[in-house]
């Protein structure tokens, strides 16, 4: 039963109460019914009341919703000795052009598909046009990355067994879905393997650069094999450009208690926590630019992995009955805390570090009580 109370005091001499007393009274009021809605349970008591097969309570809820993830980063660390991907001297591609069969098969040595971007390549005097072709790369350096917000949906059950006071004590299950990129796009500088090929031009009529020819077999015909130069006493220094980046998705499990009370007839709230558990599932993709001078080459790849975590949650919800009676729904919004360490990703020479040790989610949806 709830308890009896006056906030009334003494009417004055004049017979009429002060104004400043009816405002408190008023006010005193309005929190009382606030903090004490009709429950089922007792809130005078402190004993965990078992809610009754009967009751007229939903205690049982299925939630629906989006997700917005916070406060998620990434950190990259690459360091060693890289091949380039993008060159492949075998087939005729070098950094600052190319040397290709055409549809004669280089008949007598000479070929039409060939080119090149610089003048400085051309060499008149000598009569020799320079190629180049970095075949590997020698880098270090790190970076911490902050992400922005991530979309994703949020899902759970849970199930009320005992009222405590003005609260409903139960459990829910939590389900997360998060897709996540974190892209790093920091300059490295790098010292570049850089071999210098050398192609004979006598007879021919230099064409100015830049030239692309074509594989028809006519026009200017170049001498098809080139002669590697030796390489300088110590070798060119040049940047790594380009990106690296985290592309996971991230899903999270969570189990825990819950204290749920209604408010007013319209509102009502939950808080929760417990342990959780993050699955992170994905790639590291890299493409990256090595200039050394005029020239660049091109360095691309990806690896996969799959990585577990582990941590704990808190949660808040606030939930806006759609109806007094016969309700079948209730909007709600969210908040949660869950942090999870760091999941990693390894390849030969490089590494990234999804950092979940401080995320954030936000949440909105529909609540089912049944």
């Amino acid at each position: 039963m709830a308890k009896s109370f006056s906030c009334l005091p003494r009417i004055n001499r004049s017979g009429q109460l002060p104004i400043w007393a009816l405002a408190i009274c008023f006010v005193s009021s309005t929190i009382e019914a606030l903090a004490q809605p009709e429950v089922y349970g007792s809130p005078d008591s402190s004993r965990f009341i078992r809610i009754p097969k009967d009751a007229e309570d939903w205690t049982r809820h299925f939630r629906l919703g989006a997700l917005a993830g916070f406060n998620i980063g990434a950190s990259f660390h690459e360091a060693g000795v890289f091949n380039v991907s993008g060159n492949n001297v075998a087939s005729g591609i070098y950094d600052d052009g190319y040397v290709l069969v055409d549809q004669t098969g280089n008949a007598g040595g000479y070929t039409s598909y060939w080119g090149y971007n610089q003048s400085s390549q051309y060499n008149a005097a000598a009569q020799t046009l320079t190629l180049h072709s970095a075949a590997s790369f020698t880098t270090a350096g790190s970076a911490n990355v902050d992400g922005g917000i991530f979309p994703g949906f949020d899902l759970a059950y849970g199930d009320n067994y005992w009222y405590w006071k003005h609260a409903r004590v139960g459990w829910e299950l939590g389900f997360g879905l998060l897709p996540v990129s974190i892209s790093d796009s920091h300059a490295l500088a790098a010292t570049i393997n850089q071999t210098a090929y050398a192609f004979d031009t006598g007879g021919i009529l230099m064409p100015g650069a830049p030239y692309q020819g074509g594989p028809s077999g006519q026009g200017p015909l170049l001498n098809a094999a080139g002669k590697p130069l030796s390489g300088p006493s110590s070798p060119p220094l040049g940047t790594v450009t380009g990106s690296r980046t985290l592309e996971v998705m991230l899903y999270t499990i969570r189990l825990g208690p819950t204290f749920y009370w209604d408010l007013t007839d319209r509102v009502g709230m939950s808080l929760g926590g417990g342990p959780a558990m993050g699955i992170v599932s994905g790639e590291y993709r890299y493409s990256e630019t090595i200039v050394t001078g005029a020239n660049s080459a091109q360095n691309s790849g990806h690896f996969g992995a799959t990585d577990m975590v582990y941590g704990a949650y808190v949660n808040g919800t606030l939930l806006y009955h759609v109806q007094d009676a016969g309700r079948n729904a209730d909007i709600y919004i969210g908040i949660q805390y869950m942090p999870l360490g760091k999941a990693g990703f390894s390849g030969p020479g490089r590494t990234g570090q999804l950092n979940l040790d401080g995320q954030i989610y936000l949440s909105a949806g529909i609540s089912w009580p049944f």
